[in-house]
């Protein structure tokens, strides 16, 4: 591996992740504040930032398999051997734990006589945290399945995550409390009131295991344009899959599920998801380097997760600034205070990182 192409690679990496994390915080914040008397579809301002907000947690969910499955396939050891497995087994139970906590229904650890039925609700619906735990357990269980019977990263991860598109829509037919506790139904459909059930979510960190393992085996891939052309032209192609699909569906049931239900939008969305990466390559062969900040946020993902939801949405040991300003700011003023909540977590990320380098100045 050549030097350029080793930086190049790993300069696509940490624009990646801060892409997606700074999707994620502004789409956040500009949902919570944002009055509905500008939330306007006929506005092409509001309707490409909605838009853009339907694509935050694909691109969140296929960057962390992306991130994962590229540092596991950077070891070059069999399995049961590579610490990454028991880093993902580590950050698995964490992340379910975070989640969890995120949602605790009382102030008390004890004391849940206060809890209504919608707080237990909530404690229980499955959020992005539960999801990407998940979804690095089983591409751990398919990477596992990979070594043992011989079979090509791209074979399994495709077909792992053709399962989990594939039944999101007879699943979300089912009403899983028939048959579970709401604890466990959850997780299958969104019926109960889940974000982020398996179905069809976890498909997008599979997907993005494809190109984490992609990445580590083919490092000369940042030598030349053709990788991102490659990535543009599979992105393209399930866009128009997508569409065609959508015109069908029309020919055969006379209406369009396209922006709810429909599978084909599980398609459009991997296929954009794709094509803002190749976009992201480019850019990682036109520069020398990136500022640092981008960086650390990149690879504070968990931390910016977790402190701007407790600001914006609260927790049940503070409030939120739902409760305050819920769709209550004009659009500047929704503007200025996502920029201050990027600024604000990138300087929480700054700090962090200056304190760490001030206890390894200690140390030594």
């Amino acid at each position: 591996m050549t030097q350029s192409s080793k930086k190049n690679r790993i300069i696509f990496i940490d624009l990646m992740r801060a892409f997606a994390v700074i999707q994620m915080v502004q789409g956040h914040t500009v949902d919570v504040l944002l009055s509905n008397d500008y939330r306007n579809m006929n506005s092409p301002l509001f309707s490409f930032w909605f838009f853009m907000r339907g694509m935050t947690a694909p691109i969140f969910l296929f960057t962390a398999g992306t991130v994962f499955t590229y540092l596991f396939r950077l070891v070059n050891e069999p399995f049961a051997a590579n610490p990454r497995v028991k880093k993902g087994i580590k950050r698995f139970f964490l992340l379910i734990f975070l989640g969890y906590l995120l949602r605790y229904p009382a102030p008390s650890i004890i004391n849940f006589s206060g809890v209504t039925a919608y707080a237990w609700k909530n404690f229980f619906a499955i959020d992005v945290l539960h999801l990407i735990g998940f979804g690095i357990f089983f591409l751990m269980i398919l990477l596992l399945a990979a070594e043992k019977f011989k079979i090509n990263d791209y074979v399994i991860f495709s077909a792992g995550a053709l399962f989990f598109f594939g039944l999101y829509q007879p699943f979300s037919s089912i009403n899983w409390l028939n048959y579970f506790p709401v604890w466990i139904a959850d997780y299958f459909y969104n019926g109960s009131g889940s974000n982020f059930p398996l179905f069809p979510w976890t498909g997008y960190v599979i997907a993005g295991g494809a190109l984490g393992s992609y990445l580590a085996k083919h490092p000369a891939s940042f030598k030349s344009i053709k990788f991102s052309f490659w990535l543009a032209g599979f992105g393209a192609a399930l866009v128009i899959f997508a569409l065609l699909g959508n015109e069908l569906e029309i020919l055969l049931y006379g209406h369009s599920n396209f922006w709810t239900t429909s599978p084909n939008l599980i398609f459009y969305r991997l296929g954009i998801v794709l094509i803002l990466n190749s976009l992201v390559s480019i850019i990682a062969l036109k520069v020398k380097s990136i500022p640092r900040i981008f960086i650390l946020v990149g690879r504070n993902t968990l931390l910016i997760y977790i402190v701007h939801l407790t600001i914006l949405y609260g927790s049940a040991w503070n409030p939120g600034l739902i409760s305050i300003l819920d769709k209550s700011l004009g659009i500047w003023n929704t503007i200025g205070m996502t920029l201050l909540m990027l600024t604000a977590m990138a300087f929480m990320v700054l700090i962090i990182h200056w304190f760490k380098l001030q206890n390894k100045q200690i140390e030594t």
